[in-house]
């Protein structure tokens, strides 16, 4: 592709709303323009590097029997109402009515519309597993779209969906898939976790994120210092081997006057936040218990996600308000304990284990302490409870935890019959018996991963792709062609014969200063470089760099071929 020819829409200085590497780099280099919030126009640069992520998603897709096809982005209410997502889903669903006044809405993800079809082509064992995918947009009407491509509203995504007759089959598929995203993101040329995975509002039993490494990443992924062990931390299992120590001290009552912190508490009684318990209070699951109190340690945080999963407390998980907590222990906020309350309790494993603790005493301005399960209060319901922190025991029993960040780029689920059952996609089984397919979900962010990608490959002149994912192979930049007309027919035979060797090369025969030229074809992140010039021919040769190279070495034109055959690997 000739210069003359492409749309180059580069700019010297960063958008001053970008914040993230990534926005920044795809503004600059002309990848990308903002329509409006969270909504962007792919120009010819970007949507080369996309089209580049999508081959490699299909050719792996196709590697296990995935079948493309394609599902509308605009989908009827009443497909979402059979499942109960119109409600649950919650307002990144966008609602729209058309001129019927039909309800509708714009398709974040597509598990409702696949099991809507699928019940219909799907009848029996014999016709599975089956497995299908798109590659197709979506659209999440975020409450405050960042980071440009990174958290957009809407976007591209290869989203596959698979069937079965039995829970065996969907793990050897998903086994399948999940390896399938291994190939995926290694020939992609990124640094990347598989990590356990929490699953949300799309359901199932088991989940997997795939998470491209970087700083600017959103999630926190918790892994083992000595083991292949990786969860994201919302997920990462917190585990103690501390047996309770024995009691050596009577619990007894203290005046605490205006102290409701457990910062305060502690620092008025002369103790640490690791040898304090604090109470909070969440909304119930049953009439019969509107509220349920939970124990943790201090020093330690609620983990929201795995206190919903208790069958006991209602989800989504909801805090207590004062009035109805003061109502039901007749005390304020600030001095709540285990100790003579007739509330069920639930202790995180860390807090279960301690002893001569101090709490709070149900009991306005007072806390005790050197206080004791079973013997001050009763045995709690033990339940992990707790975010993990740096430095935890593996729960494999493998070493210790540390946090990365990563940029969630796909996610895989085992959904099991939870969309099958509700919308009525059964098949006959071997047995004759009508029985809900079992169904799992594998969705990739390919917009994303452009992102991702740029995010942990870039220096302090731009992009610096991996070379699956470069827009060209070769930046071929002629000096001074406009004044000679030896060096315009060789830069033009030379680009001829490079594209007939099968590289696809970036030819920049603008009228423009040679350091120009230079700085665009850093900042689009070409790998390979070829600089022409009289004095070149004059020597029959060429300078070449790659875009990682401090230095540019000179070349014999004769051996330019093989030379370049050897660097491209």
């Amino acid at each position: 592709m000739k210069a003359s020819q492409f749309l180059l829409a580069t700019l010297k200085e960063s958008p001053a709303d970008a914040q993230t590497i990534s926005h920044k780099l795809m503004l600059r280099s002309g990848m990308i323009r903002q329509l409006g919030s969270g909504l962007y126009h792919w120009l010819p640069l970007g949507l080369k590097v996309m089209r580049k992520v999508e081959a490699i998603v299909r050719e792996e897709m196709s590697s296990i029997d995935c079948l493309e096809m394609l599902m509308p982005v605009v989908h009827p209410a009443d497909i979402w109402q059979e499942s109960g997502r119109w409600e649950d889903f919650g307002p990144e669903l966008l609602k729209i009515t058309d001129r019927h006044g039909r309800d509708a809405c714009i398709a974040p993800t597509h598990e409702d519309a696949i099991t809507s079809l699928m019940r219909n082509e799907l009848n029996s064992y014999k016709q599975l597993p089956a497995t299908f995918y798109q590659i197709q947009t979506k659209f999440r009407d975020e409450t405050r779209p960042r980071a440009g491509i990174m958290r957009a509203r809407e976007f591209i995504m290869k989203d596959a969906y698979s069937f079965h007759a039995d829970t065996e089959s969907l793990k050897k598929t998903y086994e399948q898939f999940f390896d399938a995203y291994h190939r995926i993101f290694n020939r992609l040329g990124l640094e990347f976790r598989a990590a356990l995975a929490d699953t949300g509002s799309i359901g199932g039993d088991l989940s997997h994120e795939f998470h491209v490494i970087a700083e600017s990443g959103e999630d926190k992924i918790a892994i083992s210092n000595e083991s292949n062990y990786i969860a994201n931390i919302e997920l990462a299992e917190s585990v103690t081997s501390i047996k309770r120590p024995a009691a050596n001290a009577e619990m007894k009552l203290v005046d605490t006057p205006d102290k409701r912190t457990i910062n305060d508490v502690c620092e008025f009684l002369g103790t640490t936040n690791d040898t304090s318990v604090k109470a909070l209070f969440v909304k119930g699951s049953k009439e019969d218990n509107p509220l349920i109190a939970l124990m943790l340690r201090g020093d330690h945080e609620l983990n929201e996600l795995k206190a919903e999963k208790h069958p006991l407390i209602f989800s989504p998980l909801t805090f207590a308000n004062e009035e109805d907590i003061a109502k039901a222990m007749k005390c304020p906020i600030g001095y709540l304990g285990p100790v003579n309350t007739d509330i069920p309790v639930i202790a995180d494993r860390h807090a279960a284990v301690m002893s001569d603790f101090s709490c709070g005493a149900n009991q306005e301005g007072k806390h005790f302490i050197n206080v004791n399960w079973l013997r001050d209060c009763a045995e709690p319901e033990v339940f992990d409870l707790r975010l993990v922190q740096e430095g935890d025991a593996s729960p494999d029993g493998k070493g210790t935890l540390k946090f990365t960040r990563g940029i969630e780029v796909g996610h895989i689920f085992q959904l099991g019959d939870i969309y099958s059952k509700k919308m009525s996609a059964d098949i006959l089984n071997e047995n004759g018996k009508s029985t809900p397919m079992q169904m799992g979900c594998y969705g990739l962010g390919i917009s994303r991963v452009v992102a991702a990608a740029i995010e942990q490959h870039h220096d302090d002149k731009g992009i610096t792709w991996p070379a699956s994912l470069a827009p060209f192979d070769i930046a071929l930049i002629p000096i001074n062609m406009k004044k000679s007309q030896r060096l315009q027919l060789a830069a033009q035979a030379l680009y001829e014969k490079l594209q007939a060797l099968g590289y696809d090369v970036f030819f920049d025969d603008r009228k423009e200063r040679a350091g120009f030229m230079f700085a665009d074809a850093e900042l689009i992140g070409i790998p390979h470089r070829l600089v022409i010039s009289d004095k070149g021919l004059d020597t029959n040769e060429i300078e070449y760099k790659h875009r990682k190279d401090a230095d540019s070495t000179n070349v014999s034109l004769e051996k330019l071929e093989g030379f370049l055959k050897e660097r491209r690997g």
